[in-house]
């Protein structure tokens, strides 16, 4: 099976790198090289197998949606000089995930299941099932690990733990907000509905830029809009377009990232079939085919091409 789990790069003035659990983030002196892998996650575990075009596929939306977003807030992307790799300013990151959330799913509703109304200090309504609208789009903040689980965090937490102040988290929730509103009409305009997301941010000279990736399957979550309303009516699962499949996959087999649990293999198949819904995706977000890069020699391919940029940049 094809796919770029690894990356083990020494570009030219590298300082340092740092392994995420997609993400391979190579430091310069005033910019980051990240090299997307095709490595899969969930429940804060790294599957075992890569999934491929999956790193393609992500830094090419990612690009869509940065350059699509540019007139709502600055962001740190400058260049993509290979199909997994983008090259952009060096922010300090804000610990911060915003995530805004358009429709009850995913966390939000796993939450609301057990009995729960208070989200982050947000009150949900009584009465939703999964997959029903908010009446406006909420934001349920989470704290941003370096290492092991992200947690869940109230404005009120975040001011008085001084993590932003109160003037910068009025610019974040613009921002979201904002990120929010052009995700979902460049969503419906593709037959789709862009139910949750997360945005992070980082200070980069006197501004707030975006960082990281939007709208891509990793950090949002998406419906079929065509049937949507029936289906909610008839109480019928939403077709969603997601990294949420991969969740249900792993509890359906027993994992949910808890101590003691195994990690169940991924079959070929199954492995396949993720690529298929990332690549359908790709082409339902952007309307365009995805043009799948070779594998062959992908390793000097990415190191040749990053050098070519940063000796002419």
């Amino acid at each position: 099976m094809k796919g770029l789990k690894t990356t083990d790069f020494n570009f030219p003035g590298q300082l340092k790198v740092y392994n995420g659990k997609v993400r391979d983030v190579y430091h310069l002196k005033e910019k980051l090289v990240i090299v997307a892998s095709d490595r899969i996650s969930a429940f804060d575990h790294i599957l075992p197998k890569p999934i491929p075009y999956k790193g393609q596929i992500l830094t090419q939306l990612a690009q869509h949606f940065l350059n699509a977003t540019r007139d709502i807030v600055l962001n740190w992307l400058e260049a993509n000089p290979h199909p997994n790799v983008s090259i952009g300013k060096k922010a300090d990151p804000i610990m911060l995930e915003m995530v805004v959330r358009g429709y009850l799913a995913g966390h939000a509703w796993r939450e609301y299941k057990s009995g729960k109304r208070m989200i982050c200090g947000v009150q949900m309504p009584e009465g939703m099932r999964e997959g029903d609208r908010f009446p406006s789009p909420i934001i349920t903040p989470a704290t941003k690990a370096v290492s092991g689980h992200d947690e869940d965090i109230s404005a009120e937490e975040i001011l008085s733990q001084g993590i932003v102040s109160q003037t910068d988290w009025n610019k974040l929730s613009i921002y979201a907000l904002q990120l929010f509103q052009r995700g979902t009409q460049m969503a419906a305009e593709q037959g789709l509905i862009l139910v949750d997301t997360k945005y992070e941010f980082g200070r980069y000279q006197d501004d707030i830029i975006l960082i990281d990736e939007i709208h891509t399957p990793d950090s949002s979550r998406y419906y079929i809009s065509e049937g949507y309303e029936s289906r909610q009516r008839s109480g019928e699962k939403q077709k969603q377009l997601s990294k949420e499949f991969v969740r249900e996959w792993l509890m359906s087999n027993g994992f949910q990232g808890l101590e003691g649990q195994t990690m169940p293999q991924m079959p070929e198949a199954f492995i396949a079939s993720v690529t298929d819904r990332y690549e359908e995706l790709y082409t339902k977000l952007t309307g365009q085919k995805l043009e799948k890069r070779s594998y062959e020699g992908i390793h000097q391919s990415i190191q040749d091409h990053v050098v070519n940029y940063l000796q002419k940049s």
